[in-house]
């Protein structure tokens, strides 16, 4: 049978075949085994540490176990966190430290990212063939940055000058629209987080430009056209049946043109400057202040009245729209007038009784006696609140022939002159005695230049308009009411009040003489001078409460010497 040689040839095969596959598979197995061992033992030598090679920005912590590590970029990256930033916007320089923008490093989280995928097959290439640089993890207080940065914003916005037109004169000029500029906050925050990631210790922020909503175009052309209309002739204000008048001076004075907001021009008025004239042009009825009269040595109220007149508070907008509308005629609406003291403030004011009393002397029937009589009326009655300062000018106003002054003689430049109003600085000196005596505050008071024999050296003052004035401060809590009087040859101030102190007066000798000049004058207008000398003097006002000192207070006077001027007749050629 032909089985036979075959049976005897199959084990022969198979022992070749089995040979052949074993050779095969003994490679495989080696370098299956090469490639367990090459990552085996890597990774079982890089378990637990950071891969070698790795660096953050620029700190070792190769090898280092999560712990060392942590505790190495802690010290390493924590120098950099007190390093200070340079904020850099618009030429505006700030430094700050990164905490104070709330900027700070993650270490556990830096070295998280550091040992990630360091046991893959990749890590343990990376780790035995290169080298990684990994980015320090930032830690960001968003609401801390944006504070700080808000706060840099501040030295750096400006906003846009949106321009106008004034006036020189009568002349409108243009003020020229500028752009302003703002700090651009989210981008500036994306720039320091990324500037204080890349060790980086100055950054520049963005500054956006801020346009405004005029044109130089519009401004100039309002300029020669619109601005030079409004101011063309005056405007005539009327309320009540009273009529003012706004000059085309006072109208430039406070006229501006103004943006809209929408593009364009609007006059805006300040009526601040002429409102007190105008109120004064435009009282319907006047309003009366309370006051007091003296009954049987004590004060009782007088009742206070309420007036009428134009309201001030609609000048400056009614004028405004006037201009707007080229209207040359405004009718202000009428509104009461409260008096500058109520009946209930007077009966509060602590007004009971008197608490100093002055009064000079002078010869009778000269011109200057009706100016010393015409202030006096002016001021008698006047009430003066807590805190409130007295300006006699203020109160006077300017002397004048319409509420009866005359003309007499007043120094002015070393000389005697004549002027409407002269001699009413016996009042001020009769007035400031009273202050000084009452214990008030001396707030402006300045002395003639010549000595005035009836009045006490040292304790006087003069007065002109508008300057100098005279003026004192009621510093007390109490309201200090004025009573004046006179007669033929005396003026008196009284104030009555709540008595606070007890003021006595002394004064040192006379001083630093300096002798009589004498001098000619053929001036027609000529007024002779008697002739003082001058010296220096000190007064001392010596406050005393229950029979002690309490203060001193020293006055120091220089006067000029008078010169003894003689008048001749001018000569004829």
């Amino acid at each position: 049978m032909s089985t036979g040689p075959l049976r005897r040839r199959l084990p022969s095969q198979g022992v070749m075949s089995v040979l052949r596959s074993r050779r095969v598979l003994i490679p495989a197995a080696v370098v299956v085994l090469v490639a367990v061992l090459a990552y085996g033992v890597p990774a079982i030598a890089l378990a637990g540490k950071v891969p070698p090679g790795t660096r953050v920005d620029g700190v070792d912590i190769s090898g280092l176990s999560p712990e060392a590590a942590r505790t190495r970029l802690e010290g390493e990256l924590g120098k950099r966190s007190a390093q200070r930033l340079t904020l850099v916007a618009a030429g505006e320089r700030k430094r700050v430290t990164p905490a104070e923008l709330g900027l700070g490093f993650d270490a556990r989280a830096t070295v998280e990212a550091a040992m990630a995928g360091a046991v893959t097959p990749a890590g343990i290439a990376r780790s035995l063939f290169g080298s990684r640089q990994i980015p320090p993890a930032v830690t960001v207080d968003e609401q801390r940055l944006t504070a700080g940065l808000t706060s840099l914003a501040k030295g750096v916005d400006t906003k846009p000058v949106e321009g106008g037109i004034r006036y020189r004169g009568l002349e409108p000029r243009p003020v020229l629209p500028k752009p302003g500029r703002t700090l651009d906050v989210d981008s500036a925050a994306s720039a320091v987080r990324a500037a204080f990631a890349a060790a980086r210790t100055s950054v520049e922020l963005d500054v956006r430009e801020t346009p405004p909503t005029l044109t130089a175009a519009v401004v100039r052309r309002a300029a020669a056209t619109t601005a030079r209309t409004a101011i063309a002739s005056p405007l005539t204000l009327t309320s009540g049946g009273k009529e003012a008048t706004v000059s085309k001076e006072q109208l430039a004075a406070g006229l501006r043109f103004v943006a809209d907001g929408k593009g364009g021009l609007r006059p805006s008025f300040n009526a601040g400057k002429i409102a007190p004239d105008v109120a004064k042009a435009l009282v319907i009825t006047p309003p009366k202040d309370a006051s007091f009269k003296i009954v049987k040595g004590k004060p009782q109220v007088i009742p206070s009245r309420a007036g009428r007149g134009a309201d001030m508070k609609a000048l400056g907008p009614a004028v405004s729209q006037a201009v707007a509308t080229g209207s040359r005629r405004v009718e202000l609406p009428a509104t009461q007038r409260q008096p500058r003291v109520t009946t209930a403030q007077a009966k509060k004011l602590g007004v009971k009784e008197r608490v100093s009393s002055y009064t000079t002397h002078h010869p009778c029937c000269a011109p200057r006696v009706t100016n010393i009589h015409r202030i006096a009326d002016i001021v008698d009655g006047y009430v003066v609140k807590p805190g409130e300062t007295f300006s006699l000018n203020g109160v006077v106003g300017k002397r004048d022939r319409a509420r009866g002054f005359v003309e007499a003689p007043m120094i002015l430049n070393n000389r005697f002159v004549n002027d409407v109003g002269g001699g009413v600085s016996q009042f001020a000196t009769t007035m400031f005695n009273a202050v000084f005596f009452g214990g008030f505050q001396d707030v402006q008071h300045r002395a003639h230049q010549f000595y005035i024999s009836r009045y006490p050296a040292g304790r006087e003052s003069t007065v002109s308009y508008p300057q100098p004035d005279f003026r004192w401060r009621n510093d007390s809590p109490y309201g200090v009411l004025i009573k004046t009087s006179y007669t033929g040859t005396s003026i008196t101030v009284q104030f009555w009040s709540t008595k606070r102190y007890d003021i006595e007066s002394e004064s040192s000798g006379r001083y630093n003489i300096k002798p009589i000049e004498n001098l000619t004058d053929s001036d027609p207008e000529c007024i002779p001078m008697e002739g003082a000398e001058g010296f220096a003097i000190d007064v001392w006002r010596i406050f005393k409460k229950d029979g002690k000192v309490v203060r001193k207070q020293r006055f120091h006077t220089v006067y000029d010497a008078e010169p003894r001027l003689t008048c001749e007749p001018s000569r004829q050629d």
